[in-house]
């Protein structure tokens, strides 16, 4: 589900780095949202004028056109009711949240909240953010080169105020779109108030300004951000000083720099993220701006396989192998399964909790898998099995956080955790099917052996007539056979029938392999 938060970082960082020269054309925040803004499933928003041609260009023209003057978050509540009136989808690849985080985050746009969001690494919280940009108006006037985006109607800043007075209705005014009236920050230790808030401009003050001069200040990203929506990222992770500057900006209307200060009435929504024990461990955050938030959202892991598995779909990276993939629905369920034990495996740290990334880049690493051995033995497809786990938890091993006492027993605990995965995936898909004739061959002194390099037609032919076959894929919902299918099923089988402790496993002489042989 989020999106992922981290992503967030690289933007923010480009935005605090911009400095418009003096007078410079409108340059606010660059943060891009790729795909958001452009997304047809994406829900439209309602746009300020009919098409950009008849766009007023004045303020005089403005005013003349009968353009409704709203706050942002009148923009964002008007826009909502809209789309929920006429049954559009709101945030359309957000999963498993309709009943439960997206009510509670439509209801904080529609009080006119500023909003934080709480929850463990992974769960689509930046993603949800995101997703409110679609809600703005696609594009809104400004008075043209402001670096705030000033409203025609009601500029703050000094150079637009001094405009308007001199200008007044003949001043120009441009068009600004709604994904340059978002901005995102991840919170670090080392962020200071000049990124959020501003500070003095050396130069400007070199080009013969006092420092008095409200003109010498070059505005951090919220103020760049007026009349849009500030999101912060790991709140918690700021300095109480920041913390306390940022309060004040949002609630007094002020801003102080190098002890001057200035009234900025910064028309904005500030939204957040948290982890639930940093934001509320008393001295994380200063208590006037936890109550600055009106609307507290806790969002959550998917609460069913079925909805981890539509994430996984949704967000894993398609192949380019040049082969076709096909993943058995029952190894998807094993690795929605092994993220669903470890989240509640009571080794795990679930102050950091296993994130839905997890089960993505687990579905990602057996498909790779599955291609390595279609390319090696050119099979025609390439299909995941059971013997293709090792290779998921060696690779993700240093993605899940596991308590310190359980220090050096990550590996044996991973494994153990994806057997239980195995095995609860084998008994709901294959509870009282009758394997008494694939046991039966075993017990004669079959035996057969399997590595993440053996064809599905070598390890086909170990069995000759493999007994019950058709039935099993029958009950695995296995549609169209192939032999790679065919294999990953009944090697799904057989690891199944181990762990119920019906056949026997050891390793093999080839390094990785394994062999199955009667009890």
């Amino acid at each position: 589900m989020d999106e992922g938060e981290g992503e967030a970082s690289a933007d923010s960082d480009k935005t605090a780095a911009l400095r418009p020269a003096r007078r410079a054309p409108y340059a606010r925040n660059p943060v891009t949202l790729a795909g958001m803004a452009s997304d047809p499933s994406a829900p439209a928003a309602v746009a300020s004028t009919a098409n950009s041609g008849d766009r007023p260009s004045t303020i005089g023209a403005l005013r003349a056109s009968g353009y409704a003057e709203r706050t942002v978050k009148q923009e964002l509540r008007e826009n909502l009711l809209a789309g929920l009136s006429e049954g559009r989808s709101m945030f359309p690849s957000i999963v498993g949240y309709d009943e439960s985080v997206i009510p509670a985050l439509e209801r904080g746009i529609l009080a006119g909240h500023d909003i934080v969001f709480l929850g463990e690494r992974g769960q689509a919280k930046t993603r949800l953010i995101r997703h409110l940009v679609n809600l703005l108006d696609e594009e809104v006037p400004a008075i043209a080169g402001c670096e705030l985006g000033d409203h025609p109607f009601r500029p703050i800043c000094a150079r637009c105020r001094s405009l308007v007075a001199e200008e007044g209705d003949s001043a120009a005014l441009e068009w600004i779109p709604r994904d340059r009236r978002y901005a995102e920050k991840l919170a670090t230790p080392d962020t200071s108030v000049g990124d959020l808030i501003g500070d003095v401009d050396p130069i400007r003050v070199a080009e013969g300004h006092y420092l008095s001069d409200e003109l010498t200040i070059h505005y951090g990203l919220i103020p760049r951000t007026n009349r849009g929506i500030v999101a912060i990222n790991e709140l918690p992770d700021l300095p109480e000083r920041i913390q306390v500057a940022l309060f004040n900006i949002l609630e007094e209307r002020d801003v102080q720099i190098r002890g001057y200060q200035i009234r900025l009435p910064l028309d904005l929504l500030l939204v957040a993220t948290a982890n639930p024990e940093d934001y509320t461990h008393r001295g994380r955050i200063v208590s006037p701006l936890k109550d600055r938030f009106g609307t507290q959202v806790r969002t959550h892991y998917p609460e069913t396989l079925g909805d981890e598995i539509s994430i996984m779909d949704q967000e894993a990276r398609a192949s380019t192998g040049g082969r076709p993939v096909r993943v058995p629905a029952f190894m998807k369920e094993i690795l929605a399964a092994l993220t669903a034990e470890l989240r509640r495996s009571p080794q795990v740290n679930h102050r950091s909790g296993v994130s839905v990334r997890y089960s993505i880049g687990n579905l990602e690493t057996v498909i790779a898998s599955a291609m390595r051995r279609a390319a090696i033995a050119g099979e025609p497809e390439a299909v995941p099995r059971v013997v293709d786990l090792p290779a998921v938890l060696a690779g993700s091993q240093g993605r899940v956080e596991f308590d310190a006492i359980e220090e050096g027993r990550e590996e044996e605990i991973l494994s153990r955790t994806s057997r239980q995965a195995v095995l609860e995936v084998f008994r709901r898909r294959l509870s009282g099917f009758d394997f008494a004739p694939i046991v039966s061959r075993f017990d004669e002194g079959l035996e057969v052996e399997t590595s993440d390099t053996t064809p599905a037609s070598e390890f086909l032919r170990q069995f000759g007539e493999a007994p019950g076959l058709g039935r099993l894929l029958g009950r695995l919902g296995v549609e169209e056979e192939s032999p790679g299918v065919a294999a990953s099923a009944l090697e799904f089988a057989l690891e199944g029938l181990h762990l119920s402790r019906r056949l026997n496993k050891e390793g093999a002489d080839r390094a990785g392999a394994v062999r199955y042989g009667g009890v």
